[in-house]
């Protein structure tokens, strides 16, 4: 069983010198509208953006694959469907898996009191081949609204997939752990799975508006304290389209999120105030793969 590295250690692992502040800048949901799309490849080709997760039973997700230049794309396992007006569902047959209306389930409470392990197996993994098969070249993984780290039984699935597709994982800082109720970044560790040391995640509330961006703020306020090590920053870039607002009721957060990541300055000027280095997450896949031997 080999052990992962972390802070300091993972820093060095990655051919930096100790003490080295690493910046992964995530636009998630790729795949879940047109204005998704657009925005998070316009963050990756015309932004800081490093990375971004694509959620593949996203109604966009095929579309997402068809514009695909070889970015730093991993997979974002999608096993819920938050939206009222917008549902999705599984890409193989996981009859424990749908909700009433034929979506995924809108909580991860529900989806943890109902899924069925086995299902949930064969539907991560499907989600994850077929990535594959449409050309992505996978540099992570991902459980969209976090729902697959919260219970063992569902954080035992992704990690599976990590370890058999030599694939690192995002993680929630490790205080959550006790909230969680097991070591979900000790396990990971135990297997050789890397993952960044922290973790900046803002969930979008309903009703969010232009003046009340709660990404921008949380980055803002995080920028300047990030230490050395690795750090995670997720944003959910997205066009301001019809679309994007008849489906998603924080529509303005993630119109702000794009701003942030394409026109805004705020963070390249950050990063270059702190000495931050921007990375992506195959930098990690190929150091996990490496350790592997």
């Amino acid at each position: 069983m080999t052990v992962g590295p972390a802070g300091p250690d993972l820093v060095r692992l990655l051919g930096h010198p100790p003490g080295t502040s690493l910046w992964i800048l995530t636009a998630d949901d790729l795949g879940s509208s047109h204005a998704a799309n657009v925005g998070v490849y316009a963050a990756l080709r015309d932004g800081v953006a490093t990375s971004a997760s694509l959620m593949v039973p996203g109604p966009w997700a095929r579309e997402a694959a068809s514009r695909y230049r070889g970015e730093d794309v991993g997979v974002h396992l999608t096993v819920n469907a938050e939206y009222d007006l917008v549902r999705w569902g599984p890409v193989t047959h996981a009859p424990s898996l749908l909700d009433g209306d034929g979506g995924f389930p809108r909580t991860v409470d529900d989806l943890a009191e109902h899924a069925d392990i086995d299902e949930l197996r064969r539907e991560c993994r499907a989600q994850l081949e077929r990535a594959i098969l449409w050309g992505f070249d996978v540099s992570h993984l991902s459980s969209h609204l976090g729902a697959m780290e919260r219970r063992p039984e569902l954080f035992d699935v992704i990690l599976e997939l990590c370890v058999e597709f030599g694939l690192p994982l995002r993680l929630p800082d490790g205080s959550l752990e006790e909230d969680f109720g097991f070591p979900f970044r000790a396990l990971a560790a135990a297997e050789g799975v890397l993952s960044p040391d922290r973790l900046v995640r803002v969930p979008m509330p309903i009703g969010a508006t232009r003046t009340r961006a709660p990404a921008r703020r949380a980055v803002e306020r995080a920028l300047p304290e990030m230490g050395p090590g690795v750090t995670e920053i997720c944003l959910r870039p997205a066009a301001d389209a019809p679309e994007l607002r008849s489906m998603a009721p924080d529509w303005p957060g993630r119109v702000d999120d794009l701003d942030l990541l394409v026109r805004d300055r705020s963070i390249a000027s950050a990063a270059q105030r702190c000495g931050a280095v921007l990375i992506g997450y195959r930098a990690l896949r190929e150091a996990q793969r490496a350790l592997a031997g």
